[in-house]
């Protein structure tokens, strides 16, 4: 089974989607330049799955090196943006992920 869908099936399940990532994995937020850590997110999972409301998770490309993935977040303020997520995979398992985040224009 790709990591993309074991992904999708773990979403709402913070010990389950934390477990697709590799001990040492780190996101690199384009943003601020922040790198944010396995246990920095593992901390953050309970609130991403309550408050983000993740719409269109798609695959754009993956193979045994790297996933690519897009989709949509809202958020409570009101703000929702496009997210592209670049991983590269170490071991079947997320090892370094990047991040490019465009905002979308809010609905009135």
């Amino acid at each position: 089974m790709s990591l993309h869908k074991k992904l999708l099936e773990a979403w709402g399940d913070a010990k389950a989607y934390s477990a697709l990532h590799h001990e040492d994995w780190q996101m690199k937020m384009h943003s601020s330049g922040s790198t944010v850590s396995l246990s920095d997110m593992t901390d953050r999972l309970d609130m991403i799955f309550k408050n983000a409301d993740i719409q269109n998770i798609r695959k754009v490309y993956e193979n045994e090196d790297i996933l690519v993935r897009h989709f949509v977040a809202s958020y409570p303020n009101g703000t929702k943006d496009a997210t592209m997520h670049v991983t590269l995979k170490k071991d079947g398992l997320m090892w370094r992920t990047e991040t490019g985040v465009t905002p979308l224009p809010s609905k009135e």
